[in-house]
């Protein structure tokens, strides 16, 4: 049963960040904004391989970044 719950989690979870991969892309920012973003997003699935929960969270708070126009002005 529980396994059953943890993969519908894993399955929310790849969405999401589907979801977060096509607002980046869609972004009017400089390329070096856009890798930037991507790479933040690549550090969440790596974190989802084995923290799901805290990587649920690292993905909550980019979305609400990208919602709320909070996003680096350049690449760091």
């Amino acid at each position: 049963m529980e396994h059953d719950g943890q993969l519908e989690l894993y399955a929310a979870v790849a969405s999401q960040l589907k979801q977060a991969h096509t607002a980046v892309r869609a972004l009017q920012v400089p390329e070096g904004v856009r890798m930037a973003l991507t790479r933040k997003l690549l550090v969440i699935t790596a974190v989802a391989k084995h923290d799901l929960a805290d990587a649920t969270k690292r993905l909550e708070r980019f979305a609400a970044d990208l919602e709320e126009g909070r996003i680096p002005e350049r690449e760091r």
